[in-house]
């Protein structure tokens, strides 16, 4: 009769393996998109494992699905890899860490599995930081069937599943007519003007704006030389919010800020969206009890395991409003180092960091092992997913 503690001697008895793995990645960092050594790595070690493996769904060349199925009744767990590395900085948001944290998690899972009943899904998302797979994943229903989706996040602390921003990423481009600015300022139209203003206007509009609201942008073209009137400048903003519903409204309101430069400068604009949109992060409360009780019971004080809001935004949000999703934080680095920096990219490739990946794996294998054995448990999920969803 397997046991939680099966699970836990698999992920010990193949820890190398996924210390391995994490280093391996940790050492050759690849952007969105491009993780062909990550992806490359992370398949081959899972059909050694005895998952079957699709590469490039969706015609996304680094994406894949593994599956082992127990051949019994039963739900379909899913854990997430993501795999993608910062420009200049590599590893530092701790993606090395999460592919492998999944990965362990599904292998311990795969060792009850047989007994349990139902399967185990493993979604390699690639570009997380930029167009992030889940969305095109999630929209062609690739999580529908999916009872739950579990992955966790390194950071220096214990953290809870909570909210993200929904977000919208646009791109402003303003035509004009060049001139030269001292000669015949007056035969131009200025694309940067448009620009300014839209900025100013964005800025006025703010006030107006609920609390949770998040817009910034930068000026991306701005002209070619000041003594000539720009033909062509452009802006690029994030619109964000802590619903869909609400960013919805926020783009449309920073369209018609933009649509109104375009109408004092004569300007010509065009908008595209230049990455995915994501949506909010809908915790389910009950899975993510259900994590933090693994948590206490491996030894973590309550006290330790902070309430927190991502004030970021994933593409995860997108997955949680198709299935049951939670996305925690485990604490793998000692000091408070924030992500995205060198400081933690650093601190996330030494072998404690590696021990806390496979703590994390370890908790996240527990928690599906719970639901797999608990079908009060399950159902709670689903009606807390239902409760969530049903007016989105």
């Amino acid at each position: 009769m397997t046991n939680k503690q099966t699970v836990f001697s698999t992920i010990d008895e193949h820890a190398e393996t996924f210390r391995a793995i994490s280093r391996s990645i940790g050492n050759r960092p690849e952007l969105g998109h491009e993780e062909f050594y990550a992806a490359g790595l992370l398949t081959a070690e899972l059909e050694r494992f005895g998952f079957e493996v699709t590469r490039g769904i969706l015609n996304m060349e680094t994406s894949f699905i593994a599956v082992y199925d127990s051949g019994k009744p039963g739900p379909t767990a899913g854990f997430l890899c993501e795999y993608d590395a910062l420009p200049e900085i590599g590893h530092a948001c701790g993606h090395h860490l999460i592919c492998s944290m999944s990965i362990a998690a599904a292998v311990g899972l795969k060792a009850a599995i047989g007994q349990l009943g139902g399967r185990i899904r493993i979604y390699g998302t690639p570009a997380e930081e930029t167009k992030g797979a889940k969305v095109p994943m999630a929209a062609a229903g690739l999580f529908d069937d999916c009872d739950f989706a579990l992955m966790a996040h390194p950071y220096h602390t214990f953290e809870r599943s909570g909210e993200s921003l929904a977000l919208d990423a646009i791109q402003f481009e303003y035509t004009g007519v060049a001139a030269h600015a001292a000669a015949s300022p007056y035969e131009g139209v200025n694309a940067l003007d448009a620009v300014l203003m839209l900025f100013n206007s964005i800025n006025a509009m703010r006030q107006q704006c609920r609390s949770d609201a998040r817009i910034h942008g930068i000026i991306d073209n701005g002209g070619k030389a000041p003594n000539i009137i720009p033909d062509y400048a452009s802006a690029k903003f994030y619109v964000r919010s802590a619903s869909r519903a609400y960013t919805n409204e926020l783009t449309q309101k920073v369209l018609r800020c933009a649509e109104g430069a375009a109408l004092q400068t004569g300007c010509t604009l065009t908008t595209n969206n230049y990455e995915f949109s994501y949506d909010e992060l809908l915790t389910n409360e009950v899975l993510s009890n259900q994590f933090n009780k693994n948590l206490i019971e491996a030894g973590i004080r309550s006290d330790e395991i902070e309430f927190g809001k991502d004030n970021g935004s994933l593409d995860l949000g997108n997955v949680s409003v198709r299935c049951p999703a939670i996305h925690p934080y485990v604490k793998v680095v000692e000091d408070r180092l924030l992500l995205h920096t060198e400081a933690f990219r650093d601190a996330a490739m030494t072998e404690p960091a590696f021990d806390r990946m496979l703590f994390g794996a370890k908790m996240l294998a527990a928690t599906a092992y719970d639901v797999c054995t608990d079908p009060a448990l399950l159902a709670g999920i689903r009606e807390e997913f239902e409760r969530q969803t049903k007016q989105l």
